[in-house]
């Protein structure tokens, strides 16, 4: 059987969606691994926007640097799993790792795959001119957009924001950390490691031993150094 990594990834708004979900995306992943001959060799996810960039996805990171010592292929189910912007999926076949589609099929050119990023990427940008267009036309109309009596309230979302994004933050580096942990990495090496995979803490500051610590003991993520 051919060998391959798997990677699957979900922002949090997305996490119920059928389909979308890690679980469904296992599920594609696991269908087309049986009907084409792979062996998936080791499983990386990430809770994230498709929008950040590898070095803020760890598991994507991971997941490179897993199949570029394996050279084998990185399995996804879509590919709106690795980003829908063309810029990003042509940064990633940059890198002369492989990514195989399994919605689209395992032969897929990579050329296609440059083609359907950037219709993905256009889709994305109709949608946002589409909601631009109709709050301009709501703001002609008289429409007061937004609330400006609710300000305290509107803060203290801000901050559950923050607190969730923060928790959401050390939920996608954890995994990571607690596979170098197995590895026999002690918290230093574990540091070390993250920076060179140019990994950011929370605050896109420095890991050190101390940041790693407390993502292992704590719901809280990395502070890091500024």
């Amino acid at each position: 059987m051919r060998q391959a990594v798997i990677y699957r990834r979900v922002s949090t708004s997305e996490q119920g969606k059928s389909g979308l979900g890690l679980d469904g995306q296992a599920e594609a992943i696991a269908r087309f691994c049986a009907a084409e001959g792979f062996e998936a060799l080791e499983d990386f996810q990430d809770v994230a926007s498709g929008k950040l960039p590898v070095e803020a996805r760890p598991g994507l990171a991971a997941a490179l640097e897993k199949a570029r010592k394996l050279r084998c292929p990185i399995i996804v189910s879509k590919l709106d799993r690795l980003s829908r912007d063309v810029a990003f999926i042509s940064g990633l076949m940059a890198r002369n790792v492989p990514f195989i589609v399994a919605e689209l099929g395992a032969d897929t050119d990579p050329f296609v795959l440059h083609l359907y990023a950037a219709l993905s990427e256009k889709e994305r940008r109709m949608i946002g001119d589409r909601t631009k267009a109709a709050l301009a036309a709501k703001k002609a109309a008289g429409a007061v957009l937004g609330n400006r009596t609710n300000l305290p309230e509107a803060r203290a979302k801000a901050s559950e924001a923050k607190k969730a994004a923060a928790t959401a933050f050390a939920e996608r580096v954890r995994p990571e950390i607690e596979r170098m942990r197995a590895d026999g990495l002690n918290l230093n090496a574990i540091a070390t490691r993250l920076a060179a995979m140019r990994v950011p803490t929370s605050r896109g500051g420095t890991w050190t031993a101390t940041a790693v610590r407390r993502i292992i003991i704590s719901d809280l993520p990395s502070t890091g150094s500024k």
